[in-house]
């Protein structure tokens, strides 16, 4: 079953258009990535799913239920970590994830959902003394109350050291793991590939890619990175590489030649290489990083040669 569902939904700010015609549906238990440069209607996405904006047109529906309609029953089964949340600096960590469980109506042990995230030391310390991470912490940690069914989490690594990103993701894992969907926006696209199912990327309010990791590597072409270790290459070594067949790139710096190339075509480069008198040291591959596939479909606003991009047909 679907846990997110938006359908033709448009939303308009006067004469700009931040979402257009999106179609997109999650479905439960999927950790799903969100991505998109500033801009391009992520934030817009997640306050129309959490009825905090009102499409223009268009319906949304989460967990089964009409997002406009039933948004406090919505609200009551997902837990979120907004970009950008402040805490009440005041209010010590204890006292802001009990105020989250009165809300939601749910008990709980405090302190689980504060060791859970790692700051049960400072349970009652002020939140205003918080640093930056322990705050990110402390937000996920309320937004974690009461096993929701949904989580929303928007750049939820921000002000995260690498340890605490780690445990971030491992809590992400764990939650996907008990049955809750996550969707997860988030510029940091190593932490996006690391445990994400599938990603929606978005431009210009308009979803341009909707796919696994894997698929879309295949929807780029498949191609990898051959890095080849050589006593010495020439340009007229490259151009034979450059001849071959799934070969779109290739270049050199005297001692390593790196080669854009589809993967059946790897054996053949080294082969080509070999024939012209260079002497392979040894070689690696790498496939296309989430990054790379991100600037491919977010930079050129378009999915390459051949692959559709989402319900392309109806979008405006």
């Amino acid at each position: 079953m679907a846990a997110i569902e938006l359908e033709g939904v448009t939303k308009r700010y006067g004469d700009v258009t931040a979402v257009s015609d999106l179609h997109l549906q999650v479905e439960e238990g999927e950790v799903f990535g969100f991505l998109g440069p500033n801009g391009a209607g992520k934030s817009t996405t997640i306050n129309m799913l959490l009825d905090f904006v009102r499409p223009t047109s268009g319906t949304v529906r989460v967990l089964s239920r009409d997002a406009q309609a039933e948004s406090v029953a919505v609200r009551r089964r997902t837990g979120v970590l907004p970009e950008g949340y402040d805490v009440y600096e005041r209010l010590s960590g204890r006292k802001h994830v009990e105020f989250a469980m009165r809300s939601k109506e749910v008990d709980g042990d405090v302190d689980a959902v504060l060791d859970r995230v790692g700051i049960l030391d400072a349970a009652d310390r002020p939140a205003g003394g918080y640093s930056k991470g322990m705050r990110q912490r402390l937000v996920l940690g309320m937004a974690l109350v009461g096993d929701p069914d949904l989580l929303i989490l928007d750049e939820p690594s921000s002000g995260l050291d690498p340890a605490g990103a780690k445990e971030m993701r491992e809590i992400v894992r764990a939650e996907a793991d008990r049955g809750a969907t996550v969707f997860f926006s988030s510029h940091v696209l190593g932490q996006v590939e690391s445990v994400c199912d599938r990603v929606g990327i978005m431009r210009e309010g308009d979803l341009v890619a909707e796919d696994s990791i894997e698929g879309l590597r295949e929807a780029v072409g498949g191609e990898e990175q051959l890095v080849v270790t050589v006593d010495a290459a020439s340009e007229d070594d490259l151009d034979a590489v450059r001849a071959l067949d799934g070969v779109s790139s290739a270049a050199t710096d005297g001692g390593t030649v790196t080669v854009s190339c589809s993967s059946d075509a790897k054996t053949r480069v080294i082969g080509a290489l070999e024939d012209n008198g260079v002497t392979v040291k040894d070689f690696s591959t790498q496939e296309a990083s989430l990054e790379d596939l991100f600037l491919t479909y977010a930079e050129d606003g378009e999915a390459p040669d051949g692959v559709d991009a989402p319900d392309a047909e109806v979008a405006e």
